[in-house]
């Protein structure tokens, strides 16, 4: 078989994510990330976007209405990771997540980018960050990217908003 290699400009258009309770679902990702609805069908699902794209995140209770979160142990969908265009955007989401009382998961610098994890009120794993600029990243000798897991200085972080 031929070597096939996807186009560079292609990139995830959205996550369409099963939920059990509508309203919940928006109360976070509409009232404290700020996602905007953009388009509801009914009581059963909502759009959602950042800009006024059609959608970046569908929400839906299809197959889903009441049921318990998946469970952590099986197949399925590890997070949705959502990416800040900076680092001060990074900073404003953790503080606003901050005095909401929202819990997060873990908050880590990967080299290439910083980023906070938490579940929505699913179970659905997230994943909030910022990609460093490029000329920033580090290179191994074959050209692979350089990456790891440290602890990120969420006070660090937070003199964005200094």
């Amino acid at each position: 078989m031929d070597e096939y290699k996807i186009p560079k400009q292609t990139h995830i258009g959205h996550v369409h994510l099963k939920v059990s309770d509508l309203e919940r679902s928006l109360a976070f990702y509409r009232d404290i990330l700020g996602f905007e609805v953009t388009t509801m069908y009914g009581n059963q699902a909502a759009f959602i976007s950042a800009g006024g794209y059609h959608h970046h995140i569908g929400l839906n209770t299809w197959h889903s209405k009441g049921l318990p979160p998946a469970l952590t142990n099986s197949v399925g969908l590890y997070h949705t990771a959502i990416v800040y265009p900076t680092r001060r955007d990074l900073a404003a989401i953790y503080d606003r997540l901050r005095k909401a009382h929202y819990p997060m998961s873990g908050a880590s610098d990967h080299g290439v980018s910083e980023a906070l994890y938490l579940d929505d009120p699913d179970g659905n794993g997230v994943e909030l960050y910022w990609d460093r600029p490029r000329d920033r990243w580090e290179y191994n000798p074959d050209g692979t990217v350089v990456m790891y897991t440290k602890a990120l200085d969420l006070g660090n972080l937070l003199q964005e908003l200094a």
